[in-house]
């Protein structure tokens, strides 16, 4: 074979080399699409829904921490992220959502495993949507209303807030003693915002012994959620904050 023909030969398997290489890569790029960016602040309750659920669904982002605490909220660069200045916010393939509930649906919504926790069933998913409802106006509002006053503003603890958030435990109790699970006979992402409202609750010390079901149930949902501890270890700010309250505010 002429020397020639034998470089021809090569320079031709090189090229046909590379271009395979390409096509790979085009594929393999078309099969891994970017991963989401992740705002967050670890002790957030709704900022742990969303880690909860994407340690639910195997779901792998770009973990980007704003600090409350130093306002890296209200910097320029995030309000143009989120007019709104709040956490969590997840931004992906142009899609920017800054409500946790929402995260975690459209995390859910875009996993073929994503129906285990979040049923496109109509009726299934109406329950867990309630649910979804009932942690974020009843449940985890009324935690707000009490709790970060007292913490943030050296606010009196206040009985009726107080009654308030026990009427919303009590409301929990009942739904625990129907199912097994919050939202059916499975657990699903109601069970999983409700986690980040109960596990805050206890990490202030709140006293669940009048609840053996949600008790019972917390336990339970923790087991479920790989590395639950790695992802909620942002709660024990919270129980730091309230044995400081305590600590200059006797109760």
């Amino acid at each position: 074979c002429h020397p020639i023909n034998v470089c021809r030969k090569m320079k031709i398997c090189l090229v046909l080399g590379l271009v395979a290489v390409a096509a790979f890569c085009y594929a393999d790029a078309r099969r891994s699409p970017k991963k989401p960016d992740f705002y967050y602040f670890p002790p957030s309750p709704p900022c742990r829904l969303v880690m909860m659920a994407a340690a639910a669904l195997k779901v792998d982002m770009n973990m980007k921490m704003i600090d409350l605490m130093k306002g890296e909220q209200l910097t320029p660069d995030f309000l143009k992220i989120n007019p709104q200045h709040t956490i969590p916010v997840l931004t992906h393939d142009g899609l920017t959502i800054s409500e946790s509930r929402a995260i975690a649906a459209y995390l859910a919504n875009s996993r073929p495993s994503g129906e285990k926790i979040y049923p496109k069933d109509p009726k299934k998913r109406a329950m867990v949507d309630q649910m979804l409802y009932f942690d974020m106006g009843k449940l985890y509002q009324r935690f707000l209303d009490l709790y970060p006053p007292m913490m943030f503003m050296g606010a009196s603890w206040d009985k009726e807030k107080a009654e308030k958030l026990d009427e919303a435990v009590k409301m929990l109790e009942e739904y625990l003693t129907r199912n097994k699970w919050a939202a059916g006979n499975q657990m699903t992402l109601a069970d999983i915002s409700l986690l980040a409202s109960v596990s805050t609750l206890e990490a202030v010390n709140y006293d669940f012994s009048k609840y053996p079901k949600i008790m019972a149930w917390s336990e339970n949902s923790k087991k479920m959620i790989p590395d639950y501890e790695k992802v909620n270890e942002g709660v024990m700010v919270w129980k730091t904050m309230m044995d400081k309250y305590k600590q200059e505010h006797p109760m």
